[in-house]
């Protein structure tokens, strides 16, 4: 006989489609809570016409001083990390069936959305942030010593070069190489770290752009 807290999980998540697809659109709407916006309004500023417009950590750290760019920080990993943990926890102790998709496929769905919303935030006109710290929530749920690379990279090439996009983009071609080293025999993984790569690399484009003109602000930059 199936326990309370299955029948409770049950009603609540029941199997099929439906699972798939309220799962995925609650982690999608977490993933574009706008932490960075929301900091910036409690100063009674836009963060979006400050700096480099953008409302991830960095932006507001360099705008808004230390103290609110780290809770930022803190925010935008806690909201990929947590429901990525959690979910993990629910498929762990069968709370949750979602055919056709495998267990595995369905916390990358969930990881990858998390990350979508924050880099298109449904709340501000689906745009949003770069989606690294976010990244990086996810992989630490998902995959420690592929974030723990990511992260040892990141740290490598961001005090050799003081350019956080260059350690940013860094990073995320670590993801993929490092799947790869750790996780060859998932391939479900290994798409993944393409994605995450690919999604890096796009979403710092205009930094790319920067970089070749010679015009990108290193950190620290008095003009940045």
């Amino acid at each position: 006989m199936p326990s309370i807290h299955h029948l409770f999980c049950l009603a609540l998540f029941p199997a099929g489609s439906f699972t798939v697809i309220s799962m995925a659109l609650a982690c999608f709407l977490i993933g574009g809570l706008p932490f960075g916006f929301f900091a910036g309004k409690l100063k009674g500023l836009d963060i979006r016409d400050e700096g480099s417009g953008n409302i991830g950590a960095t932006n507001v750290l360099r705008v808004m001083g230390r103290g609110w760019g780290y809770t930022v920080f803190a925010l935008d990993f806690l909201k990929a990390f947590l429901p990525v943990l959690a979910l993990r926890y629910l498929l762990y102790r069968n709370w949750i069936h979602a055919p056709p998709l495998s267990n595995e496929s369905l916390l990358i769905l969930c990881g990858v959305l998390v990350v979508l919303g924050h880099n298109y935030c449904p709340y501000l006109g689906f745009k949003g942030g770069k989606g690294m710290t976010s990244s990086a929530g996810f992989l630490m749920a998902l995959m420690p010593w592929v974030f723990l690379t990511c992260f040892l990279t990141w740290l490598l090439f961001f005090y050799a070069t003081r350019y956080v996009s260059v350690a940013s983009m860094m990073a995320s071609l670590s993801v993929p190489i490092a799947t790869w080293f750790f996780y060859r025999e998932k391939p479900e993984y290994l798409g993944l770290g393409i994605i995450l790569f690919a999604l890096g690399i796009w979403r710092h484009r205009t930094n790319i752009v920067r970089l070749a003109q010679g015009t990108e602000h290193r950190f620290g930059d008095k003009k940045a």
